[in-house]
């Protein structure tokens, strides 16, 4: 994937600009709208090796986005030293471990549920595959919520709080930088640490997009058979799919985790996993651009959509008829249908090379 310089100077400049311009027009809350939508790309590139590059339907992705979280928070929450007197000894001043540990560990653990994931479904394809990942999300999901007997270590659907904030050479993420004519906000400070990992997650991916691994991904989402064929290691590329798809979401829960200085099973549900696939499918699967494209848009359209729908109604009616949750999911499943009736190989598909040739 080549991109102009001028192109991606002009992107980086839009990013860097974009949470001043949002929070100008609408404030703190669109700004955090942002940040989220940072934590979506980082979940739908993450997604996309599996299912775009490998051609590998994951229905439980976001298991990989809980695994990351919880493991974010119990290493920066006194939930642990709370609940374990011998923690407490090992840890007199609390469990304050730096990102710098928790981001790796977040990102490792999520790789081997990956393995985990991956191993027993290496013969499933399509359907099947997708019913097992599906399951294995809601495995993760109701483990979360269920560890807290008889010993409590994830505190059940109550969640854990008082998360630690990230902290990089003294920065605080959590507190207000203030320059004089100008005050940082602690939502500006997480949309540019937010933007810094998902460029690296993007670069990295179109990295290995085109290297051999890559080109394996992409032989085997194209025939299975001829891959094997021609001597791939068919599990193994399946393996590192998984593993790298999943570390990619790790990363982005104890990003979660840290920003919202709370975690519970109710995050991590069914419907955050086909949302992400959604993004990637709308924006177009195995191009990156494109699964960023659909990120921004369905992160975004919805939030449009509650903020929208009620003073329209009372401009148009003058009382509200329907509640606008009622009328957001309508317009956004809506979309998405339209959208996949007429574009069915997404907004920004890959573009398919052509060789020359007669007939």
């Amino acid at each position: 994937m080549q991109i102009a310089p001028r192109t991606t100077l002009g992107l980086l400049f839009v990013a860097m600009a974009a949470p001043w311009l949002v929070g100008w027009a609408g404030g703190n809350y669109w700004v955090r709208v942002l940040d989220f939508a940072m934590l979506y790309m980082m979940l739908a590139l993450g997604l996309n090796i599996v299912v775009g590059f490998a051609g590998l339907l994951d229905l439980g992705f976001i298991a990989f986005y809980a695994v990351g979280a919880y493991t974010a928070a119990l290493l920066s929450s006194p939930h642990l030293v709370q609940e374990f007197s011998t923690v407490a000894q090992w840890f007199p001043q609390g469990m304050h471990f730096s990102i710098w540990l928790i981001v790796p560990l977040a990102a490792g653990l999520a790789a081997i549920f990956g393995c985990l994931l991956g191993g027993p479904t290496l013969k499933l394809r399509g359907d099947y595959l997708a019913i097992v990942t599906l399951g294995f999300g809601e495995i993760v999901r109701i483990f979360m919520n269920n560890l807290d007997r008889p010993v409590n270590i994830t505190n059940g659907p109550k969640g854990l709080r008082a998360i630690d904030s990230v902290t990089i050479f003294g920065l605080d993420f959590s507190k207000s930088i203030d320059l004089g004519i100008l005050r940082i906000e602690p939502v500006y400070l997480s949309y540019y640490l937010f933007l810094i990992l998902t460029i690296i997650v993007a670069v990295v991916s179109g990295r290995l997009l085109d290297s051999r691994i890559g080109r394996a991904w992409v032989a085997i989402r194209e025939d299975e058979l001829a891959a094997k064929a021609m001597g791939i290691n068919t599990r193994n590329v399946k393996l590192l799919a998984f593993a790298l798809g999943a570390s990619f979401g790790g990363v982005a829960g104890a990003m979660f985790a840290t920003f919202q200085g709370f975690v519970s099973p109710e995050s991590f549900v069914l419907w955050e996993s086909i949302i992400i696939l959604a993004m990637v499918v709308l924006g177009g699967m195995g191009h990156i651009p494109g699964v960023i494209l659909g990120s921004l848009l369905l992160a975004g359209f919805p939030e449009v959509l509650r903020a929208g729908l009620e003073p329209l109604q009372r401009l148009l009616f003058g009382k509200v008829i329907l509640e606008s949750e009622i009328i957001r999911q309508l317009l956004y499943g809506l979309a998405l249908i339209v959208v996949m009736l007429y574009r069915p190989q997404g907004l920004w598909p890959v573009r398919r090379r052509h060789t020359g040739g007669t007939v």
